[in-house]
C-alpha cells in the first residue's frame, strides 16, 4: 500500500522556496543572498516563524547558510550547480482523486525530490472534458509540467500540441508522443470476463467513466466485450451502457437496468463507483452476490475491511509514481522523455462474485 503524503506548511513553503531558488539564480536574481525571512512571508501570505522554518530546512541540505540574526542567508555555489527543479501541476480526472494514496504518494515524492508541487483549480470533470477549457487552465497556471490523470484523447492531445511537458497517468495515451504509465488491465478485463461466464453469468454490463467509453471504448473495454462475444454473447449497449457521469446520472442507470432485465453480474469502473453501486443495491434490497456479482476495476484500501471480501483487478502503485518521479527528473535535465510503461496488472477473486441467479 503506498504511504500517504501528509505535507506540514513548512514542507509545503521549504519545497516552495527550493524550486525558486533554482530558477531565480537562472535568472540571474537572488544572486549570492536569500530574500529575507519577513519578505518571504509576506509574499508568500505565512507566518514569518513558518518561513524561518523553511529557510533552516534549505540550510539543512546545504542550499543556504545562516550570517547571524538579522541577516540575509547566502546561497552556497551548491546551490547554483543543483539541477533545474520543477513546478509540477497536477490535473485530476475528479477532484476526490487527489485523495487517493498514490496521488498523495506522488505528491510527497515529487517534493522530496525538490520540485514544488500545485493541484489544479480544476478537475477535468469539472472542465466537462473539454479540451478548449483545459487549454486555457494550463496557460492560467504557472506551472513547468503537468501529470494529468486519466486524460481524455481529445484532452491529451491539446497538451501535445501546446508543446507543455506533460505525463499521462493512465488515460488514452497509446500511440501519442506523451510520457505516460498505468497497469496492464487490458487483459485482465478478459480474464474476468471469461471468469463471469464460467459461473453461468449472461447478463454482465461494464460500467465505465465517459473518457473509457468515448469516443469509442478503450483496449481494456475492448477485450471485455470481445470475451463475451466469444461465448456467444450478443453484444449491445447493455454490455457497455452510456450514462450521464453524475451521481443522480449514476442512480438512474442502475434502476433503468434492474428494472426490465436485471444483470447477474456488474464490472464496475474505479473504486469510489463500486461503493456507490453497492449503496444502491442495499437500499433496493438487491443481495450481492445473491442477486448480483459485482468486480471493481481497481484495488482500494477500504477493501481490506469489506465482508465480504471485494473481487478487483489489483495493481501496485510504486512503479507508476517512481516512473513519474523520473520522468521529472530528465524534463528537469532537458532530457526528451515519451516513455509509456505498463505494470502488471491481476484479478483477484472474492466474496462479491458468485454463480449467476437463475
Amino acid at each position: 500500500m503506498a504511504r500517504l503524503g501528509v505535507f506540514s506548511i513548512t514542507e509545503q513553503v521549504a519545497a516552495h522556496l527550493r524550486g525558486e531558488l533554482q530558477r531565480e539564480l537562472q535568472r540571474g536574481r537572488w544572486s549570492g543572498m536569500m530574500p529575507g525571512r519577513d519578505q518571504l512571508a509576506e509574499d508568500l501570505e505565512v507566518s514569518r516563524k513558518t518561513v524561518e522554518l523553511a529557510l533552516k530546512r534549505l540550510e539543512e541540505e546545504g542550499l543556504l547558510v545562516a550570517q547571524g540574526a538579522g541577516r540575509r542567508r547566502q546561497i552556497t555555489a551548491r546551490a547554483g550547480l543543483a539541477p533545474q527543479l520543477l513546478r509540477v501541476a497536477i490535473l485530476a480526472y475528479e477532484q476526490s482523486d487527489l485523495k487517493l494514496d498514490y496521488v498523495l504518494d506522488l505528491q510527497h515524492r515529487l517534493m522530496e525530490a525538490g520540485h514544488s508541487v500545485r493541484l489544479a483549480s480544476k478537475s477535468l470533470v469539472d472542465l466537462n472534458l473539454d479540451a478548449k477549457r483545459v487549454a486555457r487552465l494550463v496557460k492560467e497556471t504557472e506551472a513547468d509540467a503537468w501529470v494529468v490523470l486519466a486524460g481524455s484523447r481529445e484532452v491529451l492531445e491539446s497538451f501535445v500540441g501546446q508543446g507543455v511537458p506533460v505525463f499521462a497517468l493512465f488515460g488514452r495515451r497509446r500511440e501519442l508522443a506523451i510520457a505516460g504509465a498505468g497497469p496492464d488491465k487490458a487483459r485482465v478485463f478478459g480474464d474476468v470476463a471469461r471468469r463471469l461466464v464460467g459461473l453461468g453469468h449472461r447478463r454482465i454490463a461494464l460500467l465505465a467513466m465517459t473518457a473509457r467509453r468515448l469516443p469509442e471504448p478503450g483496449l481494456p473495454e475492448r477485450m471485455f466485450l470481445q470475451e463475451l462475444a466469444r461465448h456467444g454473447i450478443p453484444i449491445s449497449p447493455y454490455n457497455l451502457p452510456d450514462w450521464e457521469e453524475s451521481p443522480e446520472g449514476l442512480q438512474r442507470l442502475l434502476d433503468s437496468l434492474f428494472k426490465m432485465t436485471p444483470p447477474t453480474a456488474l464490472l464496475i469502473d474505479e473504486a469510489v463507483l463500486f461503493h456507490a453501486v453497492r449503496h444502491h443495491l442495499a437500499q433496493r434490497g438487491i443481495k450481492v452476490p445473491d442477486a448480483v456479482s459485482l468486480v471493481c476495476t481497481d484495488p482500494d484500501r477500504t477493501f481490506t475491511w469489506c465482508r465480504p471480501s471485494i473481487a478487483h483487478i489489483h495493481w501496485d502503485s510504486g512503479p507508476v509514481v517512481r516512473r513519474v518521479v523520473g520522468w521529472a527528473k530528465n524534463v528537469a535535465n532537458g532530457r526528451k522523455d515519451q516513455r509509456q510503461t505498463l505494470t502488471p496488472a491481476e484479478f483477484v477473486e472474492g466474496g462479491t462474485m458468485g454463480v449467476a441467479a437463475r
